[in-house]
């Protein structure tokens, strides 16, 4: 299924998704309206799911000058796979980790977090690099920012429900207020999964294939799967606390603070796993 299918499928579904609820809520008032929110929430999403993203980590850009190190690593691979030069940024995190986003490869960021410079040589954070840029190559970028960017919406609207504030909870006649309670409590049980099911739009098989393209442009799986395995050992020590709507954008799954069900929002196969696709060998042996 190509990204595109899918990236129409997402926002297909999340415009019935609230206009079902908006009715629930308000009848056929709150389906209008429920319309014209997931109207503006889709043109937000293809739009500005990148700089939400960014945002929600407090990424800021920098120039050559600012990073001479990963800038020019940015530069050489993409002019070597001919790729846009994409925009640069960094977490001030000290927990090691990155990411890409962006609609399409002429709109795409690459952010590191300050943790992953001390902690990687060169050759790893190439392989790092590559990686993520193996995502915009690929075209992860544009599903993987909507899926983040409407994850957390509606999990944001089932907060509003559960404090009945939405499409009906005050005023109306009786039956709205009634269906508004209905629609209410189905928010409140449902938004989890709801949420649940728009990161499973994102298969884990692109971080495989992300790997796998890193590798292949850098000619050193060696020097990913080392970095693969340093970013999750440390990581552990010093977890990035990213939300569930956000965290399948990292190559190393961050930690879900507060979340009791954190694992059904796992979007990444196992490190090892992927350690052992790259170099052929279990990974204990590149440890």
């Amino acid at each position: 299924m190509s990204n595109i299918f899918k990236t129409t499928l997402l926002l297909t579904a999340m415009t019935l998704l609230l206009m079902l609820a908006g009715r629930a809520f308000g009848g056929q008032s709150g389906m209008l309206m429920a319309l014209a929110f997931a109207g503006v929430m889709n043109f937000v999403a293809y739009f500005f799911s990148d700089k939400i993203a960014l945002a929600t980590y407090r990424a800021q850009p920098v120039s050559r000058d600012d990073l001479p190190r990963v800038y020019n690593i940015v530069e050489r691979l993409s002019q070597k796979v001919g790729l846009p030069m994409p925009k640069v940024y960094l977490i001030p995190n000290d927990s090691p980790n990155a990411f890409a986003t962006g609609r399409n490869p002429n709109h795409a960021s690459v952010a590191v977090t300050q943790g992953i410079l001390g902690l990687l040589n060169d050759d790893e954070l190439e392989g790092v690099i590559a990686h993520e840029l193996g995502h915009v190559r690929n075209r992860d970028i544009l599903i993987s920012s909507i899926a983040a960017t409407l994850a957390g919406a509606i999990t944001y609207l089932g907060h509003i429900a559960r404090w009945g504030m939405i499409f009906g909870g005050y005023g109306g006649d009786r039956d709205s207020r009634r269906g508004g309670g209905i629609g209410a409590l189905l928010m409140i049980i449902l938004a989890p999964f709801a949420a649940m099911l728009i990161q499973l739009a994102v298969s884990r098989s692109r971080e495989y294939g992300a790997d796998d393209t890193g590798a292949h442009w850098t000619g050193n799986p060696y020097a990913l799967a080392s970095a693969l395995a340093k970013i999750d050992a440390y990581a552990q020590q010093r977890p990035l606390v990213a939300s569930p709507s956000t965290a399948h954008l990292f190559i190393i799954q961050p930690f879900l603070g507060g979340m009791s069900f954190g694992s059904l929002f796992s979007t990444h196969p196992p490190t090892a796993k992927r350690i052992e696709r790259l170099t052929g060998r279990p990974a204990e042996f590149t440890q």
